[in-house]
């Protein structure tokens, strides 16, 4: 291929300019390029909340976006993961204390269903049924979040740091804890993936 097809391929894509959901202030994420509108959909963009704040305190959380909706210049996101880094999750863990996990997967009042993944860690070592209560009780608030919140308040909570805070603030009481987290959260189902499956279900039943 010449050089100019070359360069008449790279000037015939249009650059598209990616923003983050309302709930994240429409920040721009970055630009994208595509032959036609449609190969941008669905495209994922990583970043971190420190990146989208312009604090450096905030490099430890991860967020993923994926392309849900095409202007005509300007590529609208959805929120579909927040993860926090592995070395920050390593930089908690200390020796001779317990690290409790959980996984817990909900359905927020407008219908998304969202998997959360909550770690606990200790200032001593726990025994098994110390951490069975830590765990029972972050998957009993978690759910709870969930049934009084929409999918948007959900996440923010999750990303301000409220929901770890209110599940410390529980669990600390059942054991003396030094932090509680939010490591992972994550959509799994839209409303109407939801919706279908519950139909589908239903129909298998009958």
């Amino acid at each position: 291929m010449s050089e100019r097809s070359v360069s008449r391929q790279t000037q015939e894509k249009r650059w598209y300019t990616v923003l983050a959901p309302e709930e994240f202030g429409r920040e721009e994420l970055g630009t994208t390029p595509a032959d036609e509108p449609e190969q941008v959909l669905g495209r994922t963009i990583e970043t971190t909340l420190g990146d989208l704040r312009n604090d450096a305190g905030e490099n430890n959380t991860k967020l993923t976006f994926k392309i849900r909706d095409i202007g005509s210049d300007t590529a609208y996101t959805e929120f579909i993961r927040h993860e926090l880094t592995r070395d920050y999750l390593r930089s908690l863990v200390r020796r001779g204390s317990s690290k409790v996990e959980a996984y817990v997967t909900v359905l927020t009042t407008d219908d998304y269903r969202v998997q959360i993944q909550p770690v606990a860690l200790t200032t001593k070592k726990a025994d098994a049924s110390q951490e069975q209560a830590i765990r029972e009780q972050m998957v009993e608030m978690i759910e709870e979040a969930a049934e009084e919140r929409t999918f948007d308040d959900l996440i923010d909570s999750v990303v301000e740091g409220r929901l770890s805070s209110a599940i410390y603030n529980e669990a600390k009481t059942i054991y003396p804890l030094r932090r509680v987290e939010i490591q992972k959260t994550t959509l799994e189902a839209h409303p109407e993936e939801v919706a279908e499956e519950e139909e589908t279900s239903v129909d298998v039943e009958e």
